[in-house]
Formats: C-alpha cells, structure tokens, sequence
C-alpha cells in the first residue's frame, strides 16, 4: 500500500534464485512443486471467497442507498465486516510483485491502503463541508482512483477502509466503533448530512470498484488459464516459487502486522494508528492475517463455505530439509494464531496507554510475530538465500 510498500518492494526484488528445471534437480526436496502447485490452489480458493463476499457487500450497499434504514445500515456494515474474513487471508499473498501489488497495474492500494484521512472524503467533526462528497469534483470510478493518494499518502480514496468510513464514520468512543446515523444518506429534513445523494454515489462507486479488482485477482489466479498469472507461476523453478511464497509470509509477519499494524499502533497508544479504526475491527484483522500464514504453512484453507482446499504445505517441504526448524515454526505459527484470537476488541482499548494487560496481551503478538518472522528468515538462509531487512 502506498510509498512505503514501493520501498518494500524494491528491497524484497533483491531476493533471487538459482537456475534449474524442476525439484529433482535443484536440490530442493521432491515435494516442493506440489506445495507450490498446494499454494496456488488456495490463493485461488480465498481470492474467490473475498470476491464472493465483495459482491455480497455490493449488493447490501446498493439496497441501502436505495431505501436507506437504520437497518439497512447495520445489514450493510455486517458484510463489510464478512467481507473482510476471506480477504484478509489473502495478504499472505502480497510482497513479491505477483497480481497483487505488481509494480505497474497491482490495485492494493486501491483496495487496502491506511490510515486514511477522514477529511478527504467526508465531512468531520468541525468541518462540515470537508471531503470530496462535499465539493465539486465527478464521482466515478477513474476520478477516484485518480484522487487516491493524490497529494499524500493519507489521501486514501478508495477500497475497504474508504468503504468502512462511509458505514461508521468517525471513531470517537472508547468502548465502540463510529455511529454514522443512516440519515447521512437521506435527502430533505430528515437527512442529517449535506450531499447525500453524492455520498451515496461514492458509497457505490468505491464498492463496485472494490468488486471489480478482487475480481481482476480471481482471474489472475484462476487454474488452466493460458497467460494469466497462475500459468506462470506454476512454471517457474521451484525455488523461485518457494521464494516468493516464503517472503510473503516473512514480510506479513514481522514488517507489517508485528511492525506496521501492531507495534506503531502499540506504541502510540492511538486509535488512528489501528488497521480498522472505525468498525474497530482491528482484532480480527490481526487474527486472520496470521491465519493466512497457517494456511500457507500448512497447505490448507477452510473456506467460507466450510469445504477445505488443502495439499502439501510448505512445512512439508521445510521438515523434509530441516525437521527441527519446521518443528519450531509449526510451534511458533499455532502460538501466534493463539495469541492474536486472544486480543480482546475494542482493539482501541488495548493499545490504551494505562490499559496494562491489553498492552501486555498485544506486545507478546508481537514478539511472537517477530521471532516467527525470524524462523522463516533460517528457512531463506538454509535455501541460501539473502534476507535483506526492509525499513
């Protein structure tokens, strides 16, 4: 998302591989092509269940903006609150220039960039008239994505946390999330906002474009698709394609949810600096990022429906190389997926400065996260591979 994920990429680009054809000659145990071939199956399977979901919150906001309720609201809020479920086991899948977050077409700072600026798109306490809905600017789909980021990197416009604004508005409560009344969507004396009819607008526009680029992700990963992504991954040596699994689940582990997600919002003890501030959603942001990295590890993803896609994991592959490691990291990964279900929301709450248990049950995520992120990094090296340490 944003500058800093440029940054990130470029570090991560360094990571290179040896020449070969397939695992037998590689050196690399037999197994790794189908823990590759495992991966790309569930990367697959959870970019389906997210845009699933999306098109269910799509149609959720399109009935509430046309009839807005009290109870349309809350219907719309609770399937951004699913749609986030799938999704968030995606990102395990970011860091090395696939679909995602390739360098010239990849929509994740559409879709996920944060923190957002409040201001930039609505109306905030002591500015009524704050935001693109409140000013002149056409809102459709290429102006928004032309605004996102224009001029900051707070000056998010679009995807799910632009999407979340628009539901619960500001944040102000310390023991709740934001309580947008549905009347900011309701035109005449009833309505309690200015410009309802171009919020409601916005609302869409950012939904339907949300739909669009999980859309896009599905077709990326489809299987026997000629010349889409998936084609190429499933072609490339098998270290290669261990390479890039592997720093996906390095980089999400330590640089951004122990660091950018946890630690800055840790340290801050601010509510602006956690990942879903205004749904305060942020515990199960937490939870499901590492559950992406279980799935990754173990070769299997449940899906929203309840069926399984599963295969041979990369900890089949690392045992087969390394059983001590592979144990440690099995050891590590559980706890971590432990300790991040063990954050009790509101998320605010428990960076609260004076709140020493919540701080206490946060920190240890994080150290845990860390010393994860540490156990892949032996994994890289024992591949001989270079680590390098993105700031």
């Amino acid at each position: 998302m944003n500058l800093r994920s440029c940054a990130l990429a470029a570090a991560f680009a360094t990571l290179g591989a040896t020449a070969c054809d397939d695992s037998a000659t590689s050196g690399l145990p037999d197994n790794t092509s189908a823990a590759i071939t495992t991966y790309a199956r569930i990367v697959s399977a959870t970019y389906e269940d997210a845009a699933t979901a999306g098109a269910a919150l799509e149609a959720s906001v399109a009935a509430f903006v046309a009839s807005p309720t009290a109870q349309g609201l809350d219907d719309a809020r609770e399937a951004w609150l699913d749609s986030r479920e799938p999704y968030l086991q995606t990102e395990v899948f970011r860091f090395y220039d696939g679909p995602i977050d390739d360098p010239t077409d990849g929509p994740e700072g559409l879709m996920n960039a944060w923190p957002l600026d409040e201001a930039y798109i609505d109306y905030v306490d002591g500015d009524a008239d704050a935001g693109i809905i409140n000013g002149t600017e056409t809102i459709d789909a290429p102006t928004l994505e032309a605004l996102n980021e224009q001029g900051g990197e707070e000056n998010i416009a679009t995807g799910y946390h632009a999407i979340e604004f628009l539901l619960w508005g500001q944040d102000h409560s310390a023991t709740g999330p934001g309580d947008r009344p549905y009347t900011d969507y309701v035109d005449g004396v009833s309505g309690t906002a200015a410009n309802p009819h171009r919020r409601a607008t916005y609302l869409q526009v950012v939904t339907r474009l949300l739909v669009e680029h999980l859309d896009g992700l599905v077709a990326a990963w489809r299987a026997d698709t000629a010349g889409n992504y998936r084609a190429s991954f499933e072609a490339v040596r098998p270290e290669e394609g261990l390479r890039r699994i592997l720093t996906g689940m390095i980089v999400l582990s330590g640089f951004e949810t122990g660091g950018e997600r946890l630690q800055t919002a840790l340290d801050s003890g601010d509510q602006e600096d956690e990942h879903s501030c205004f749904s305060d959603n942020t515990h199960r942001d937490m939870v499901q990022d590492v559950q992406g990295v279980w799935n990754v590890w173990h070769g299997s993803y449940t899906r929203t429906g309840g069926a399984t896609v599963s295969g041979t994991g990369v900890r089949e592959v690392i045992a087969a190389i390394d059983a001590e490691l592979a144990a440690a990291l099995d050891a590590r990964i559980d706890e971590s997926l432990t300790l991040a279900k063990a954050l009790q929301p509101p998320f605010d709450q428990e960076i609260a400065i004076g709140n020493e248990a919540g701080r206490a049950r946060v920190q240890a995520l994080v150290t845990s996260l860390h010393t994860q992120e540490g156990l892949l990094q032996d994994v890289f090296r024992k591949l001989d591979l270079s680590v390098p340490a993105p700031e």
